[in-house]
């Protein structure tokens, strides 16, 4: 099994039937890391600022939460229809209409007057990211092919984390001179200086279906998703619900008693992202080196560890069990989103990268609100127990699933040897 893991995709002609050169590759991946750090940019912007949310709207918690949750849902509602939308009208234009979309939206988003219309326009907006987060990485399959894949997720969720993580930053930093409405306006302006780019530099490579030989096709399974799909799907969503619960609930730790930080020192600990933004990058090597079950395992529990730490009181220990819960999770999911693209055929590749981006964002959207209801009316402590059975469900899940392609590979090996036998 880990022989079989460690094996390279064939890499599938792109359209055209050529693969791109270096100089072409770097254009992609330039593009697409614009088009992601704007997208999750925009996405996860209100965290940092949900105490002033929750102070401004006269909320709790969990009710400020859905400021992230309702554009997160949003986007896993809308994920899979887009997809089909990208396989008529080509990828490249959804992904230029998704981060222009969401970009003038988030410009929009201060003016809300009431915590409703916010919800509102969030809802739209998460919609409109639905084109990036749903199509891209199919996108990058069409454009590179598949033997580069792993590496091309792995750099693409990582230019994500460099989004997500700058656009906390940059919201947690003005908050206290401009107010929460002067903060978002300021990360949407950056954001739609970057979706221009993308918009201007993304290459038509891979606007569609990639051209496949009739020989293939009659090959290949044309009825639903393999089983197999469902396990990464069901990591990336059980994954994501524990990540995005722990950094909904930490402004609010961090701005209570005893550390009653200010909201631009708090939004320091979304410096993690770094972590994850190597970690994601390196996941692919790792996959390849140590077979796709260990690395994946290793990922999740790491995750575990890193969620452990920041049950300690002292403010260090807090900032290390994030920067190490963040790469832990950035290796979980660049894993993960890989293993469900790469399984995937070029005529299933759409839905399947869909089918991850929806429960991935379901879960961040259902794991987030609960995750700080919990946080709210338990305490932290009580948050990490959610979190860390999601995470080990999710590893628990992965192990099940290696044992019984193990068990598989092992009958049909002795089929084999006795068919043999039989012949002789």
């Amino acid at each position: 099994m880990v022989l079989h893991e460690r094996q390279q995709v064939r890499n599938d002609a792109v359209p055209g039937g050529t693969t791109p050169g270096t100089r072409g590759t770097r254009r992609v991946s330039a593009a697409v890391a614009a088009g992601g750090l704007s997208s999750f940019a925009l996405l996860y912007a209100p965290q940092p600022v949900l105490p002033q949310l929750a102070e401004g709207f006269h909320l709790d918690p969990g009710s400020a939460s859905l400021a992230v949750g309702v554009a997160t849902g949003a986007l896993a509602v809308a994920v899979l229809p887009v997809a089909a939308l990208a396989e008529r009208i080509g990828r490249r234009r959804v992904i230029v209409w998704s981060v222009l979309v969401s970009a003038v939206l988030g410009l929009l988003l201060p003016l809300a007057p009431t915590f409703p219309v916010l919800l509102g326009m969030r809802a739209v907006q998460g919609v409109a990211i639905a084109g990036f987060a749903g199509v891209a990485a199919a996108y990058l399959a069409d454009a590179l092919g598949t033997k580069r894949l792993a590496a091309a997720v792995g750099a693409m969720i990582a230019g994500n984390s460099v989004g997500g993580m700058l656009g906390r930053l940059g919201t947690g930093f003005a908050a206290a001179p401009l107010g929460w409405h002067g903060s978002l306006a300021v990360v949407a302006a950056v954001a739609l200086a970057c979706a221009l780019f993308a918009a201007l530099t993304l290459p038509r490579t891979g606007t569609g279906t990639p051209a496949v030989p009739q020989e293939r096709v009659a090959g290949e399974r044309r009825g639903p998703l393999g089983a197999g799909v469902w396990v990464p799907c069901a990591v990336g969503a059980l994954a994501m619900g524990a990540f995005v619960a722990l950094y909904n609930a930490a402004g609010f730790r961090l701005a209570a008693p005893p550390l009653s930080l200010a909201p631009a020192a708090a939004s320091l600990v979304f410096l993690s992202y770094a972590m994850g933004t190597m970690s994601s990058a390196a996941a692919g090597r790792l996959a390849g080196r140590f077979g796709r079950t260990a690395a994946l395992v290793t990922a999740l529990l790491v995750t575990v560890a890193g969620s452990a730490l920041t049950l300690h009181p002292a403010l260090p220990m807090i900032a290390l069990g994030f920067a190490v819960l963040t790469a832990g999770f950035f290796a979980a999911h660049a894993i993960a989103n890989a293993w469900v693209t790469a399984q995937a055929s070029p005529r299933t590749r759409g839905r399947a990268a869909g089918l991850y981006t929806l429960c991935y964002y379901l879960g961040s959207g259902a794991g987030g609100t609960v995750g700080s209801v919990v946080y709210g009316g338990a305490g932290w402590p009580w948050l990490i127990a959610l979190t860390t059975a999601w995470l080990l469900l999710a590893a628990l899940a992965v192990l099940l699933t290696s044992g019984r392609a193990r068990a598989r590979a092992f009958t049909d090996g002795r089929g084999r040897v006795a068919a043999e036998a039989a012949r002789r």
